[in-house]
């Protein structure tokens, strides 16, 4: 079935004047990309290998002789257009962060790479223009067109999360997915920008003839960058405040023609864009680098340069115009400080840190009172690079965090340390900080650069659960975390199997996977709300011919976790967590069904972590919802007794009890259920644990590398 058709938004018009559609060997539409320059279209790599009639995970680059057909329907429906692929920005789908590592085999997970850039044979059609970029943060509603550029199949999703590669989408209800999505932008009307690509979706069984897709896949602004080194600087939304103040110093600073003629063909040969030459003004000057992704950064580092070597005198110094003009480019262009070259040698030094993401950030920012959701230490870079020092501070967070890793990495032995500190040399004497206020800042620290958060005793078996409906069958992908930094995946069911089969998974994974502490692992089921009263923790494998039935419940411990969080949550969930010491905890009884009820006593025990829900089975997912707004991240609850006498005895279960020995004492009084068959009143039987937290969610369930769709 296909979506409602919907009418044309006006904030659409730049995605419209950017959309291309691929076309195939037939003509036909086989997926889509995005203009990205005057003449460069970005798209998928598998995308182009169906335009050419290829094998889907073909790796080799298509020769000069390959011409990928392309149209612009919004633009110039009748005209057809060819493209080549760039051969330095090929990036075919692979199991591996590194491009040298293998391609991808039956087994192995594509979610690097997939990414191609075309050069069009001839000039795009009058009226195209490249679409702006900004990176997905806000997890508002975005819209993607199939092939034919038609608005009768637009696509609705909402990201449900970000990752380093790829960022996990639901798609609204009502929406079809088909083959022709992939390569296409993914739009975001409300800041009229493109925040990814699409790059996959995972179509449940037996939805596949109806385009009802679980999720759906996109390469986000930050994947495509690191990728592509070579790729020009995308276009951003044009930015307003500030813009007439920095006009205003640069006419002065930049006396005659000349001198704007020179700024304006360094920066347009940092940019790549074309030169004007002699029709260069301040004006075009300025809109040249506020219109593409760090071109602010470049424009002052352009006019830096042209200052020393002109040596006009000593107008860079403190106090002089330029710094004038850095505060006003700090309004027009908030986010960014570094040049796109130091920002990608930045990238490149990053992937081979093994810092704490989470931990930089609080050590960063430790009275921030709401974290932003961060992704690995590029995204913590790539946020703190907006924030500006603390007053009487000299080293603005981005420098502070990078010296933090840098100690971080030196403690482990790690060589890349040096190339930190050497980076962050570099950068602060472009900012204009003084070598000394830096060299300062890393003795200050450095006692406190090992204190890292506590090893856990044992591993983790993270269950990223996918349920469909009515609940008896399931997709799934086991992840395995230690304290040691090992976090990855070992296991994916891309097919619909019975909860046993699930359990024979997570088995084998102990077995095989788990080398050390395999008997205190604990199992962990990430849900989605909808699903969290799933009775995991009673899903068994029976007539084992090794060693007999295999109990989750008793085995070890087993605790649901919500895949629905939000950063909206998450100040409310720290001021919990920081109370759980010395707060009470709650009780939700049946008085408590109603939304309103259950918000108004969440509200008015603002500091309770832990909550006991104590209402009727058809009550306790609308309940469970209510405490994941209100950033509970901790629930007990009884999946059929409901009464007085059974909220009694949770919270005298409770008394005394770390919060930490919480899942271990669930089991034991499941074991201790088990134990007496004769007693068939014990609240052991049917006890269920919500033990939630935003450390070490696994990244967004990715589909098995044949079961990837074109879509």
């Amino acid at each position: 079935m296909l979506s409602s058709p919907r009418t044309p938004s006006h904030s659409d018009a730049a995605l419209h004047r950017a959309f291309v559609s691929v076309l195939g060997p037939d003509g036909r539409g086989v997926g889509a990309a995005v203009l990205v320059g005057d003449s460069l279209v970005l798209t998928c790599a598998h995308v182009v290998n169906s335009a050419l009639g290829r094998d889907h995970f073909e790796t080799a680059a298509p020769g000069p002789a390959q011409a990928v057909r392309l149209r612009m329907p919004h633009v110039d429906g009748d005209r057809e257009l060819s493209g080549r692929v760039e051969h330095t920005m090929w990036r075919p789908p692979r199991p591996y962060a590194s491009a040298g590592d293998g391609a991808s085999a039956a087994g192995t997970l594509p979610y690097f790479g997939d990414l191609a850039v075309l050069r069009l044979g001839e000039p795009a059609p009058d009226g195209a223009e490249p679409a702006p970029f900004l990176p997905e943060r806000d997890g508002q509603e975005v819209i993607a067109l199939w092939a034919s550029g038609s608005t009768a199949t637009t696509l609705r999703a909402v990201p449900r999360a970000v990752a380093e590669q790829w960022v996990v989408l639901d798609v609204v209800a009502g929406s079809g997915v088909y083959p022709g999505f992939s390569g296409g932008p993914l739009w975001d009307r409300s800041r009229e920008a493109v925040v990814g690509i699409v790059v996959a979706t995972h179509l449940t069984a037996g939805g596949a003839a109806q385009g009802f897709a679980g999720a759906l896949y996109a390469i986000g602004l930050p994947a495509i960058e690191a990728e592509l080194p070579e790729l020009p600087p995308l276009a951003v939304p044009m930015a307003g405040p500030g813009r007439q103040q920095m006009l205003m110093i640069l006419e002065q600073l930049l006396r005659g023609s000349e001198s704007v003629r020179r700024c304006e063909e360094r920066l347009s040969g940092k940019l790549r864009r074309t030169s004007t030459q002699q029709a260069a003004d301040c004006h075009r000057l300025l809109t040249l680098a506020i219109g593409v992704r760090r071109g602010v950064p470049e424009l002052l580092e352009v006019v830096r340069e042209h200052l020393a070597d002109t040596d006009v005198g000593g107008a860079h110094r403190s106090g002089s115009l330029y710094d004038q003009l850095v505060s006003a480019a700090r309004v027009v262009s908030a986010r960014e400080i570094l040049t796109a070259q130091q920002r990608r040698d930045l990238v490149g030094l990053l992937m081979h840190c093994h810092a704490d993401p989470t931990q930089v950030m609080h050590s960063v920012l430790p009275y921030a009172g709401e974290y932003p959701s961060v992704n690995g230490l590029t995204d913590v870079t790539d946020l703190l690079e907006g924030y500006d020092p603390p007053d009487g501070q000299q080293m603005p967070p981005l420098l502070q965090a990078v010296v933090r890793i840098a100690l971080t990495e030196c403690s482990t032995g790690n060589p890349v340390a040096q190339d930190l500190d050497a980076w962050v040399a570099r950068v602060a004497l472009r900012l204009g900080i003084p070598q000394a206020a830096v060299d300062q800042f890393r003795e200050d620290i450095r006692p406190a650069a090992g204190d890292l958060p506590a090893t856990p005793v044992g591993p983790r078996i993270q269950v990223e659960l996918l349920p469909l409906s009515p609940g008896h069958r399931f997709t799934y992908q086991i992840w395995v975390w230690n304290g040691d930094g090992r976090h990855e995946v070992v296991a994916v069911q891309d097919s619909e199997v019975s909860s046993e089969q699930v359990v024979a998974g997570i088995r084998a994974v102990l077995r095989n996977d788990v080398h050390e502490h395999a008997e205190q692992a604990q199992v962990e089921f990430f849900l989605a709300p909808a699903w969290l009263r799933l009775e995991v923790d009673t899903w068994q494998v029976t007539g084992d011919h090794d060693d007999g039935d295999f109990f989750l419940g008793i085995s070890r411990p087993v605790v649901l976790r919500s895949s629905g969080r939000t950063r909206e949550t998450f100040a409310r969930w720290k001021r919990r967590t920081e109370a759980l010491s010395s707060s009470t905890p709650l009780v939700l009884d049946q008085r408590s069904t109603s939304s309103v009820v259950a918000q108004a006593r969440l509200e008015a025990t603002p500091d309770a972590g832990v909550v006991i829900m104590c209402c009727e089975q058809q009550h306790q997912s609308q309940v469970l919802r209510q405490c994941l707004q209100a950033g509970v991240h901790t629930v007990l609850w009884h999946r059929q007794n409901h009464d007085a006498e059974t909220a009694k005895w949770l919270l005298d279960l409770l008394q005394g009890l770390r919060h930490a020995d919480l899942p271990e004492t669930v089991r034991l009084e499941r074991a201790k259920a088990l134990a007496d068959p004769d007693c068939l009143t014990h609240h052991g039987h049917r006890l269920s644990l919500l033990y939630d937290g935003p450390d070490h969610r696994p990244p967004p369930l990715a589909p098995d590398a044949w079961a990837l769709t074109q879509p």
